[in-house]
């Protein structure tokens, strides 16, 4: 290669280890980058928790991923890694039900990148809440498919999981 040719990727060189130390320095162990990670989510009066869980094809917890969200139409963005504690990836939301105070989210925009993904997927989050029957986005969607972009309420707030292949694979959106 002569020294004008730019070098070209590998196939190693996907999305890795590397996105905490730089994104989450703080959770990756360098300290005295941020006080705080950027993004981290906190409850609040409006706020739900939303888990978010990713699955590979075989089914199993993938853990070394970062997740990012983000509504425009109320300026919210939030970054989270895997909890140690749990196969999660941890949010607060802002409120998301019709009818409770504070902001009304129709959905979230989800980023996902991890190992062995060059390029960050993207997809969206829904709830059961709201009526989505005239988003356009989600009309684009398969009805047989809309319910990959659907949280699910529990206990602590709502879930989604997100398969990233196989017979339950999410959608995502080449944007």
């Amino acid at each position: 290669m002569s020294g004008r040719e730019k070098p070209q990727e590998s196939p190693s060189q996907t999305a890795g280890p590397y996105l905490h130390i730089g994104c989450t320095p703080n959770v990756a162990g360098v300290s005295g980058v941020y006080d705080e990670d950027l993004g981290v989510t906190t409850q609040t009066k409006n706020s739900s928790f939303l888990e978010i869980r990713i699955f590979d094809g075989d089914g199993n917890p993938v853990t070394d991923a970062m997740v990012e969200l983000w509504a425009d139409s109320i300026s919210f963005w939030a970054r989270a890694v895997h909890d140690e504690e749990r196969d999660i990836y941890p949010f607060f939301v802002p409120v998301v039900a019709k009818g409770e105070s504070g902001n009304v989210v129709s959905n979230i925009s989800v980023w996902i990148v991890a190992r062995g993904i060059n390029l960050g997927l993207h997809s969206r989050i829904y709830f059961p809440e709201n009526d989505n029957s005239s988003d356009p986005v989600l009309g684009l969607v398969e009805p047989s498919r809309q319910s990959t972009l659907l949280a699910q309420k529990h206990d602590k707030g709502y879930r989604f999981d997100i398969h990233l292949q196989g017979e339950d694979e999410t959608v995502f959106f080449d944007v």
